[in-house]
């Protein structure tokens, strides 16, 4: 062996010594840099695994949530529709009740007017008459040129009333 270390020029010593050194050095950057960044590492590895698992949980609960506001959506939009189908029923009926409260007002008020058109065709015929009794008192008057008193006069009228 002495042989191979002279041929290769090794000195034991040194060799042991920078052995020595390497384990030193090796084992400071082992304890010093490879654990804390190895440390560092599986929990930054933690983390990203953490993070995707939330994220998945996330998707799963939008999903959800989406789901949640697609049927919300259909019912209110399944309510308004009711809504406004009620409405549309409910003023169709108003329309229906004015209408007939219309024609009710506006029959009272032709049987209103109907009933003034009497009252004043009653109340001309009555002066027609009374004017056509004057005509007539006027007229036998000046054929008979007398005066005819209230009674004579009442039943004169009444015989050409009659007439």
């Amino acid at each position: 062996m002495d042989t191979i270390l002279e041929t290769f020029h090794i000195d034991v010593k040194l060799l042991l010594a920078q052995t020595v050194n390497f384990a030193i050095v090796f084992s400071v950057i082992y304890y010093f840099v490879v654990k804390p960044l190895t440390k560092i590492m599986k929990e930054r590895e933690e983390k990203i695994k953490q993070g995707l698992d939330n994220a998945k949980k996330i998707e799963k609960e939008l999903e959800k949530i989406k789901k949640d506001y697609e049927k919300t959506m259909a019912e209110a939009r399944k309510k308004a529709n009711l809504i406004i189908e009620e409405a549309h029923k409910k003023a169709e009926t108003k329309k229906k009740e004015i209408i007939q409260k219309t024609k009710e007002e506006i029959g009272q008020i032709i049987n209103t007017e109907k009933e003034k058109i009497r009252e004043e065709k009653a109340k001309i015929l009555k002066e027609i008459k009374q004017e056509v009794a004057d005509l007539i008192i006027l007229g036998i008057e000046k054929i008979l040129e007398e005066k005819i008193d209230t009674k004579k006069e009442k039943e004169l009228i009444k015989k050409m009333l009659k007439l």
